[in-house]
C-alpha cells in the first residue's frame, strides 16, 4: 500500500502525507519506507519545507528499482518489451512468429530475444522481477498452459510457463492477452479515474479486458472477456460456432479485407492473403476512409455499427460507462471509430445505463498487450489487492 501510494504520486509524497492517505500509523509508514528505501524501490527526492514544523523528506518511486519483461504472442508477430518499475519501455523488439506449427521453435526464439533485451538495455539482471506472457486464449493460468488458441496451429496444450522458466531461469506469468492489456491501462495510469472500464482489444482477433475497482476481472478460469461470439448481425455469415453474425467474424481484419478485395477497394491476390498482406490492405482501407472514399466509409461504418452493438450489450450487462480501445489494428481506424462509436452507442435504443458511455483510445499504443504482460509481473509483486489486504 505504501509503495502504491508513492507510485501514484508523480511529485512524490512525505511520510506524513502517506500516513494520511493510507490510514496507516506514522511508525508503520516510517518502517515500511525504510525497507523500500533499502531495497532500492523508492528514493529520497529532496526536502519539503512548509515553514512550520520539521521539514519533510519527499519519497519518490525509483524507476531503476526493478524491471520486468513482457512478451505478447500473436499469430503474426511476437512483441517483446522491457519495462522499468514506472512502466516506461526501455527497449522493444518485434519478431515474426517463428513457425506457428512449432512451439519449441517459438520458445527458443523467446529465450533468445529475452536475453537480447537484457543485454541491449544494460540493466542489472538480478533486478528483473520476471517475464509476463500475454497469449490468445483459452489458457490454463494455474498450470501455465496455452490450451487451444484458434489462430496458432499446433499450439495446443503447450506448457509455456514451465518451458520458458526452464529456458530463461526467470519467474514467468501467463495471462490472456486482453486481460494483460487491461492491466497495462491500470498500471500506467497514476490517477484513479479508470477504476472501472472495459478494454476493447482489436487485433488478429477481438476481445475485452474488464476492470472493476482497479483490478482486472479474470473469472474462475482466468478466461473472461471473450466477446467474439456475441451476435451483432442476424443476417451475417455462418460462424464456425454454428451461429450467424458473430462479432469476431463481422469485424475481424481478415474478414474486412476480404470484403474490401471483393468490392475492389484494395488490390491483392486473395489466395496469398497472409498476415502481412492483411495488415497492408487494412491500413490502406483505413486511409481511404480518412480520405472520404464513400465505399471505404460504408464498409467501416458496418464495422462501427457491429462494434457498437456489442459494446451496448456488454455495458448493459456490467454497468460500465468507459470503453478504452487499443491493439495493433485499432490505431489505423481509431479516428474513424471515435467519430462514430460514441453516438452509435449512446443513441442506441438498447442502451439502458443511466450514464453516457465514453469511448477513448489507449495512450499506450499497439504494443499494449506486451506492455501489459510486463505490467502483470509488476502488478503481481507490487500492487495491493483486496484479497491480500486481509489479516488471516
Amino acid at each position: 500500500m505504501v509503495f502504491d501510494t508513492i507510485r501514484r504520486a508523480s511529485d512524490g509524497l512525505s511520510r506524513v502525507e502517506i500516513a494520511a492517505k493510507t490510514g496507516l500509523s506514522a511508525q508503520t509508514v516510517s518502517n515500511v519506507s525504510r525497507r523500500l528505501l533499502n531495497s532500492g524501490i523508492i528514493r529520497e527526492a529532496g526536502i519539503q519545507n512548509l515553514g512550520v514544523g520539521k521539514p519533510r523528506t519527499i519519497l519518490q518511486l525509483d524507476p531503476a528499482g526493478h524491471f520486468a519483461i513482457g512478451v505478447h504472442i500473436d499469430p503474426a508477430v511476437i512483441t517483446y518489451v522491457l519495462l522499468n518499475i514506472d512502466g516506461e519501455v526501455l527497449t522493444h523488439r518485434v519478431a515474426r512468429t517463428p513457425s506457428a506449427v512449432n512451439p519449441d521453435a517459438g520458445i527458443a526464439a523467446m529465450r533468445d530475444c529475452i536475453e537480447a533485451l537484457i543485454v541491449s538495455s544494460g540493466v542489472d539482471r538480478s533486478r528483473v522481477l520476471g517475464v509476463g506472457i500475454a497469449s490468445p486464449g483459452p489458457i490454463d493460468v494455474d498450470r501455465g498452459i496455452v490450451l487451444d488458441p484458434p489462430l496458432l496451429a499446433n499450439w495446443h496444450g503447450v506448457a509455456l510457463r514451465r518451458e520458458l522458466e526452464k529456458a530463461t531461469g526467470f519467474f514467468v506469468l501467463l495471462e490472456k492477452d486482453v486481460t494483460a492489456a487491461a492491466v497495462a491501462e491500470v498500471w500506467k495510469k497514476r490517477e484513479l479515474e479508470r477504476d472501472d472500464f472495459l478494454f476493447f482489444y482489436y487485433g488478429t482477433g477481438v476481445g475485452t479486458g474488464l476492470v472493476f475497482s482497479g483490478e482486472a476481472l479474470r473469472g474462475p478460469t482466468n478466461n473472461a472477456g471473450d466477446v467474439g461470439h456475441l451476435m451483432v448481425d442476424a443476417s451475417g455469415p455462418m460462424c464456425r460456432c454454428g451461429r450467424t453474425g458473430c462479432l469476431g467474424d463481422a469485424i475481424s481484419p481478415e474478414a474486412i479485407v476480404k470484403i474490401a478485395i471483393a468490392r475492389g477497394l484494395v488490390a491483392t491476390n486473395p489466395e496469398l492473403l497472409d498476415n502481412t498482406a492483411i495488415d497492408a490492405c487494412f491500413t490502406r482501407l483505413a486511409l481511404l476512409a480518412d480520405a472520404d472514399d464513400s465505399a471505404a466509409i460504408g464498409l467501416l461504418d458496418d464495422v462501427a455499427r457491429h462494434l457498437a452493438a456489442a459494446i451496448v450489450t456488454v455495458v448493459n450487462l456490467l454497468d460500465l460507462n468507459l470503453i478504452v480501445c487499443g491493439g495493433p489494428y485499432w490505431a489505423a481506424v481509431s479516428r474513424f471509430m471515435l467519430a462514430r462509436l460514441p453516438q452509435l452507442i449512446n443513441e442506441s435504443a438498447a442502451l439502458v445505463t443511466t450514464r453516457p458511455v465514453t469511448v477513448t483510445t489507449s495512450e499506450i499504443g499497439e504494443d499494449v498487450a506486451a506492455i501489459g504482460a510486463a505490467c502483470l509481473v509488476l502488478d503481481a509483486t507490487l500492487t495491493p489487492r483486496s484479497s491480500t489486504l486481509y489479516i488471516s
